[in-house]
């Protein structure tokens, strides 16, 4: 996992072959201004634009996840959120299997730490990340920028 600001994100451009377009995309695009939804971006890139309200640690962590095709790079734009993050590797209570139409694996595990993104703050979570994100009380706005591995 990558914890970082917006303006140092270039710097990550040669973790991975799609990683130029996505930084792109997020350096070009008038991101306060994209309607909600999903973006297609470029081959093996999307972005996805979320306008909602944060939820409970509760309701987060029943979504405890990680993913076996994408990284996710997750911009928080406006609002402040809390996420919790564990490795895969050290996780032991899969929630179900492996969705792979929706590239999705949940865990019953508990986050070994948790931290705030704020305005113009960016995680990367790599397949290895299990994540809990939208943590907090109030209303976000956040682009999720899905690379394929």
């Amino acid at each position: 996992m990558i914890l970082a600001h917006i303006s140092s994100i270039e710097q990550y451009s040669s973790l991975h072959p799609h990683f130029p377009q996505a930084i792109q995309f997020l350096q070009t695009a008038n991101l306060m201004d994209l309607p909600t939804g999903e973006i297609a971006v470029a081959e093996g890139v999307r972005a996805i634009v979320i306008e909602e309200p944060l939820v409970s640690e509760s309701t987060s962590l029943s979504g405890f996840e990680c993913h076996n095709k994408n990284i996710d790079i997750q911009i928080c734009l406006r609002g402040e959120e809390r996420v919790g993050w564990r490795s895969r590797y050290t996780c032991s209570s899969p929630q179900g299997t492996y969705s792979d139409e929706k590239d999705v694996l949940f865990f019953n595990d508990t986050p070994d730490h948790f931290f705030t993104l704020t305005e113009n703050h960016f995680a990367i979570y790599f397949p290895n990340d299990v994540h809990a994100p939208m943590i907090g009380e109030g209303t976000i706005r956040k682009i999720v920028v899905k690379v394929g591995v």
